[in-house]
């Protein structure tokens, strides 16, 4: 089992920034990966961005490369999304997920967080 917890999230004017974060109580198993998820309403969870907490290798969605990063503090525990430029279109919840199954981008996870509303206004 582990535990995570979000934070971060709130709203924001178009072109703003937010940081979300997540602690976990442990770092990931298996393939390593934690990872960044995000649901609109009325849409499926959709994939924005993962590290691979050994090298910290990184993957990002189209929709978000150039505007966002994903980085981890190994001795807190936490991975973060930092946020700029943000868009009306980037209204959503965001999730957290550990221990990836399979590819990065796939949201084959074992565990994820209870997510965090991020809201960007126009």
């Amino acid at each position: 089992q582990v535990q995570m917890v979000e934070s971060g999230g709130g709203l924001v004017q178009a072109g703003g920034s937010l940081r979300l974060s997540c602690a976990t109580s442990r770092p990931p198993y298996g393939t390593g990966v934690m990872g960044w998820f995000r649901q609109a309403p009325g849409k499926e969870r959709e994939f924005v961005a993962a590290i691979r907490w050994s090298g910290a290798r990184t993957y990002y969605a189209d929709a978000v490369q150039g505007r966002f990063t994903i980085s981890r503090d190994k001795s807190k525990n936490t991975v973060y999304l930092q946020m700029d430029s943000l868009k009306p279109e980037d209204t959503a919840v965001y999730y957290c997920a550990a221990d990836a199954r399979s590819t990065p981008e796939s949201p084959d996870y074992d565990y994820w967080g209870q997510g965090t509303q991020v809201t960007v206004s126009s």
